[in-house]
């Protein structure tokens, strides 16, 4: 999937104003996936993307191998560092991230976002699929 489609479904998706809001959701979503998953599972996540979109994961991935790792977080937590990223209420920030994960489904293969699934909590897990395949 190349930049502009995958940013033009988040946008649809999300019913996002602009194209600038759907980057930034973007951004934030996946820089957020990033703090939650193990950085070996982040970088084949970023790797499947568009080079601009896979960045943003890439970015926090390297910081996250040099720190802790991966963070235990839930969905309320994953909701709000979202929000905060972009600059949004969370009930934006969860329709924003609903579509980001389903645009994730459509644009990767391999099954790589089963395996981000099963790394992340249930409550998380549950979340990510609503709207997305089941």
């Amino acid at each position: 999937m190349q930049h502009d489609t995958f940013i033009g479904q988040v946008q649809a998706r999300a019913r996002l104003g602009s194209r600038g809001a759907a980057e930034e959701a973007a951004r934030a979503t996946l820089e957020t996936l990033a703090e939650r998953v193990d950085p070996g599972l982040g970088d084949d996540l970023a790797a499947q993307l568009p080079r601009e979109i896979g960045e943003n994961m890439r970015r926090v991935t390297r910081q996250t191998e040099q720190g802790p790792g991966a963070e235990g977080f839930d969905q309320q937590e994953f909701l709000s560092r979202v929000a905060q990223r972009a600059h949004s209420d969370p009930p934006e920030a969860e329709q924003s991230t609903h579509a980001v994960f389903e645009v994730l489904d459509e644009a990767t293969t391999g099954g790589v976002m089963d395996r981000v699934r099963q790394a992340l909590p249930e409550d998380l897990r549950r979340f990510s699929l609503q709207g997305g395949r089941r």
